[in-house]
C-alpha cells in the first residue's frame, strides 16, 4: 500500500531532494513572503511524510488519506519553524506529521469517543508533557489530576479513551521461539476450573429430567422466555410451567 510510485496524484519516485543550503535559502525566502519558495520547499520535503506513514501501514488505512494528513502536518510544521532555534527542519517537523496522523486516526475511529473525553485527554496529555519539562520525570495521574483540578479517575478515564486499540495476536515478546501475543496474557473468567465443574454438574443434573422439564428450564433459563411464553410455546397453562419448573429445579438441587 504504501510502496506504489503515485499517491494522490504524486509520482512520489521523482520527488525532489533539497540539500541544506537549499532548504535554508527557501525559508529566508517564505519568510518574506515568497509563495513560490514555499511551494518548493513543500514539495521537497514530501519524501519525509512517506517515510513518517509508513509507521501506519497496519492500521488498515489508505495511503492516500494518511499522506494527505501528513502533508498537512508539514505545512503547519513550515508555517511554525524558527530557523533561530537551531534545529533541523526534520527534527522539528516529524513530531508534527505523526500528531496530525494520530489525531486524524483517534478521530476517525471507528470507537467513537466523546469530544470532552478527547478534550480532557489532549489537556492531561499537556499538563504531562509541561511538568516533565519542568520536574525532569514523568507525574503521576494524581499529580495531573491536581492540576487540572479532576478526579484520578476522570483523567484515567480519558486517556484510556484515546488509546489506539491493540490486536489479540500482537505479540509483545519474541525470544527467536514461539513469540507471546496479547492474548496469551488475558485472563478468561468463564474458564476457571470452578466454572467448567458447575457446568458438569449442571448437565449431569439436567439428564435426570424427563424431556418436559428439560424443555421448560432450556425456554426459561437459557433463552430467557417468560413462564407466559413458555406456557403458550407448549401448550399448557402459566401455573403449570410454574409446577413443572419448581418441581425440576428441586430435584436438580438432590444432584448439584
Amino acid at each position: 500500500m504504501i510502496n506504489k510510485v503515485e499517491i494522490c496524484g504524486v509520482n512520489t519516485a521523482k520527488l525532489p531532494v533539497l540539500t541544506n543550503a537549499q532548504k535554508d535559502e527557501l525559508f529566508k525566502k517564505i519568510q518574506q513572503g515568497d509563495r513560490q519558495a514555499r511551494e518548493d520547499y513543500i514539495k521537497g520535503n514530501l519524501r519525509l511524510v512517506l517515510s513518517v506513514i509508513q509507521r501506519f501501514n497496519n492500521r488498515g488505512e489508505h495511503a492516500d488519506d494518511l499522506f494527505q494528513i501528513g502533508c498537512i502536518g508539514l505545512i503547519k510544521a513550515i508555517d511554525n519553524f524558527d530557523l533561530s532555534q537551531n534545529v533541523k527542519f526534520s527534527t522539528y517537523a516529524v513530531p508534527m506529521i505523526i500528531g496530525e496522523i494520530r489525531r486524524y486516526l483517534r478521530d476517525n475511529n471507528s470507537i467513537r469517543v466523546s469530544r470532552s473525553l478527547r478534550d480532557t485527554a489532549y489537556k492531561a496529555l499537556a499538563v504531562k508533557e509541561r511538568l516533565t519539562s519542568q520536574n525532569a520525570k514523568e507525574p503521576t495521574i494524581a499529580e495531573i489530576a491536581k492540576e487540572l483540578e479532576l478526579d484520578k479517575a476522570d483523567v484515567v478515564l480519558a486517556l484510556d479513551a484515546i488509546q489506539d486499540p491493540i490486536s489479540l495476536y500482537e505479540p509483545v515478546y519474541h525470544d527467536g521461539g514461539d513469540a507471546l501475543f496479547v492474548m496469551d496474557q488475558l485472563k478468561d473468567e468463564k474458564s476457571l476450573d470452578d466454572s467448567w465443574l458447575e457446568e458438569i454438574s449442571l448437565n449431569e443434573a439436567m439428564k435426570r429430567l424427563c424431556d418436559r422439564e428439560k424443555h421448560i428450564l432450556k425456554l426459561r433459563f437459557f433463552e430467557g422466555k417468560t413462564q407466559m411464553e413458555v406456557a403458550d410455546e407448549i401448550g399448557i397453562s402459566q401455573a403449570q410451567v410454574s409446577r413443572l419448573e419448581k418441581s425440576a429445579l428441586l430435584h436438580m438441587k438432590k444432584y448439584l
